[in-house]
């Protein structure tokens, strides 16, 4: 048993209650702003449109908030990791007292993005460290029998392939990059046989289609389970139902632009639409995950 320590701020490092009392510490920091402040774990995140001077102020005012709000609170931020990311067309780049160097490319709760949003160095990444840990796999574990390595690579590599994927969901070349990953290549008797034979052979869904199930996932919570609230005004129901599957549609919308099509409320529409009824009428998560990966083999 270690022994009694003062804290004279924030709250003890290490005991199980350390999450949820940091998180009551700091639910104060966003009085009196005007400009929307995220919070994540220990990650402070505040948004605005900077467009004109006026937006510009209160930005400028909203930081130095949160400055009085560390100090009063015995905190302070460190410098070296807060940064800026300038978003849109024209953006005047505007620069602040709070912060470090401005850069073009951020982490966003652990998401590597861009001015342009784009994810092709963040898939790059991910790939890097899926196939590092793969190598230390092959290097420390002499078993290849599916009982070791599955649990393996579904603990240890996935994750790196699939985190926050809804957010920075790879395109093409990036889809490619990332199933050269081949983990399954471990198993004995499956070093030969193609992507699809191996997953087939071991009862796995392929990348592309646990991104999908995902998606559709986290649809469910924004329509009808915990994010219902949240979820209101981003998704739009289909008025009209002309086939006789799911009544409960979405709108897809026109779009007249490609890069669009990718967003993620735009890019599940569709296949929510083709889901039967039985899978969307769930109304509970764990029954609809139960629907859902009986109704994705015939969906990809």
């Amino acid at each position: 048993m270690s022994k009694w320590r003062p804290a004279m701020s924030g709250v003890p490092q290490g005991s199980v209650l350390e999450p949820v009392l940091f998180n009551i510490f700091v639910s104060g920091m966003d009085n009196g702003t005007d400009c929307t402040l995220s919070k994540f774990a220990n990650d402070t995140k505040l948004c605005g449109t900077v467009n004109t001077l006026e937006g510009r102020d209160a930005i400028q005012r909203n930081l130095d908030k949160l400055e009085k709000w560390a100090c009063a609170n015995l905190m302070k931020f460190k410098q070296a990791k807060c940064k800026v990311l300038h978003l849109g067309h024209s953006n005047p780049r505007h620069k602040c007292r709070l912060g470090g160097e401005w850069i073009d490319q951020e982490k966003d709760l652990g998401v590597l993005v861009d001015e342009k949003l784009n994810m092709s160095w963040r898939c790059v990444l991910a790939a890097q460290k899926a196939n590092y840990i793969l190598g230390c796999m092959k290097k420390s574990v002499a078993s290849r029998s599916n009982e070791v390595i599955l649990p393996l690579y579904s603990a240890l590599v996935r994750p790196h392939l699939e985190y926050c994927v809804q957010l920075w969901s790879p395109q093409h070349k990036d889809m490619d990059l990332l199933k050269q990953v081949q983990a399954m290549k471990m198993v004995r008797g499956l070093e030969h046989p193609s992507y699809e034979d191996r997953l087939r052979e071991l009862g796995l869904f392929s990348l592309e289609k646990r991104r999908l199930q995902g998606d559709l996932i986290v649809v469910f919570q924004y329509l009808k389970g915990a994010y219902k609230k949240a979820g209101e005004g981003l998704f739009t129901r289909s008025c009209c139902d002309r086939t006789g599957s799911n009544s409960f549609k979405l709108e897809e919308g026109r779009l007249k632009l490609d890069n669009r099509k990718k967003f993620f409320t735009v890019r599940v529409a569709r296949h929510w639409k083709r889901l039967p009824m039985e899978a969307v009428g769930a109304s509970f998560l764990e029954v609809f995950k139960t629907r859902l990966d009986g109704a994705l083999s015939n969906l990809v």
